[in-house]
């Protein structure tokens, strides 16, 4: 809720201003001040301690994530330091006591989805705490006023927001993790978090990124390019699977361009994970932009056919024209698309490529459109994020002359129907194929699990197949799923080291060795950070 401390900053550290007195001043003033004793009141030498009912740390939280999958882990790892502090998270919001939204500011509906579940919160007088792009971006806009702000780059810090929100004070954290100078990729990575899906390890490798295209916020709020050191994310991984994990997902706003930064690549520190990953575990990578891969063709066929790395990339053309490329600024023509697409297709056999297109782009004439129709007929993309353009305040091409509303909705309509009219795994059937269990479907009929190629196969719901590799034969074929039947004389193969955590329990945060009675480096680390946080909030003066 608002309160008299809601003026932007960028830290807790500027809550103190230049007119505050300094501590040799305070320590002066001491000098003058003759104690008075004070007689006691003996009615209150037995008086109870009564607890106050805003102790930080014992409340409960709900956190809503919308975006992509480096907005998710930054979510998790929300919701383990918050988990690992005391307060309790919940499902339930109308049960909570503060909401923690972490917003995305891609698209207009997924902005207009946060704002919405703003006003919600503060018409039942809940707690509000908001992060991800949208406030780093535009920390200013009307409707944040007064809220408490964690920073994309700041996210190690939640439980000193949440603490101050719950007292009803306006924190606003967005600076830049920096060291020597040089912005590093953001939060440490072995903070305890919650892992939406225990078998799953989601890993920033970078943020930010090395274009400046003409439609998009996100650059306003993750920044340029800054990647992790590769030894920090093979610990990662490592402790992941020590969790039970048998799924790694490698995230960020361009894998592609991972290391550039640091002087290293992609292909360096997929090898080095590679190294890590048990038989039957497997990882998955993220978004790349054409630009920065290829370079790196030749590397990047070889780790996509290794059997523990799925053979998908996702890889965003956006528009098969190229003057509308050169309106992004999308830095590469669409014969480079095509040169990643169809040098991976021969040398990965059966590689999935998923792609996104953006439909009625300002300028788009009606000859760009065609070409990007041409393109899905021809390469029939059994994975594609079809998009109708919005524009977002601020980026330049919300000052370019738009394209008419029904003409955007007439080719966004058009180029779904195309993409719904050809069926991409018929050809499946019949097939025996091994497949890793990790999910639950949305209707909760079946698993999910997924091939070599990360094609969605649905599986029957036996307790003994979550988590496990097994052998299906594929006997039908949808739009974006197939079915498998398992294989009665195959036998499930267990890929984990260890057994998975429980849902909602806290990763990270093993605390003690029972052989040796010590903490974990990672709680001591934690432990070391939140006794500096609450001494810094004391030396700084905050006013309570």
């Amino acid at each position: 809720m608002p309160s008299a401390c809601d003026s932007l900053i960028e830290d807790i550290e500027d809550m103190v201003s230049s007119t505050d007195p300094t501590p040799n001043e305070r320590q002066s003033a001491r000098k003058s001040i003759v104690p008075r004793s004070r007689k006691k009141n003996e009615s209150l030498i037995n008086e109870e301690l009564q607890a106050d009912s805003l102790i930080p740390g014992t409340q409960k939280i709900w956190m809503k994530t919308w975006g992509c999958s480096h907005n998710n882990s930054d979510g998790e790892y929300m919701a383990g330091q918050l988990a690992a502090s005391g307060y309790k998270m919940t499902d339930d919001p109308t049960d909570a006591d503060l909401w923690v939204l972490n917003s995305c500011t891609v698209k207009n509906p997924a902005e207009d989805h946060f704002r919405n579940s703003i006003k919600k919160a503060l018409e039942q007088q809940k707690k509000v705490v908001v992060a991800g792009c949208v406030p780093q971006a535009q920390p200013r806009m009307d409707y944040l006023k007064g809220l408490s702000i964690i920073g994309v780059q700041q996210i190690d810090r939640v439980v000193e927001v949440v603490d101050e929100a719950v007292k009803g004070h306006s924190v606003r954290l967005l600076g830049q993790k920096k060291d020597g100078g040089r912005r590093l990729g953001g939060a440490r990575l072995d903070l305890p978090k919650i892992r939406k899906n225990p078998l799953i390890e989601i890993i920033s490798i970078n943020t930010g990124c090395l274009n400046a295209c003409t439609y998009c916020k996100t650059k306003h709020a993750r920044g340029d390019l800054a990647s992790y050191p590769i030894e920090e994310l093979v610990e990662r991984a490592r402790q992941s699977f020590q969790e039970g994990v048998c799924e790694i997902w490698l995230t960020s706003e361009d894998t592609g361009a991972y290391g550039r930064d640091i002087g290293t690549d992609l292909p360096t520190l997929l090898w080095r994970l590679v190294e890590e990953i048990p038989e039957g575990a497997m990882l998955r990578l993220g978004m790349t932009n054409p630009p920065y891969i290829l370079e790196h063709l030749e590397e990047m066929a070889k780790i996509l056919n290794h059997p523990r790395v799925y053979a998908f990339l996702h890889v965003p053309v956006q528009s098969a024209s190229d003057s509308v490329l050169m309106d992004m600024k999308r830095e590469y023509c669409i014969d480079d698309f095509k040169k990643v697409v169809d040098f991976l297709k021969e040398r990965v056999p059966g590689v999935t490529i998923a792609t996104d297109l953006i439909c009625g782009f300002p300028g788009e004439t009606e000859e760009d459109f065609q070409e990007t129709i041409n393109m899905v007929k021809l390469y029939r993309f059994p994975s594609l994020f079809i998009n109708q353009f919005y524009p977002r305040p601020g980026t330049p091409a919300a000052k370019m002359e738009q394209v008419p509303a029904h003409v955007k909705k007439q080719r966004t309509k058009e180029l779904s129907q195309l993409f719904h009219s050809y069926n991409p795994y018929d050809h499946k059937v019949g097939e025996r194929q091994h497949v890793l269990v990790t999910e639950e479907s949305f209707d909760a009929q079946y698993y999910v699990s997924h091939n070599k190629f990360y094609e969605q196969v649905l599986v029957p719901k036996r307790a003994e197949f979550k988590g496990k590799m097994i052998e299906v034969d594929i006997y039908e074929a949808g739009k974006h799923f197939l079915k498998g039947r398992p294989v009665e004389e195959s036998k499930p193969f267990t890929p984990s080291i260890a057994a998975p955590l429980r849902k909602g329990e806290v990763s990270g945060l093993m605390q003690v060795n029972t052989h040796t009675n010590t903490c974990t480096p990672a709680y001591r680390s934690f432990c070391k950070d939140t006794v500096v946080s609450i001494y810094t909030f004391w030396v700084t003066g905050f006013k309570k």
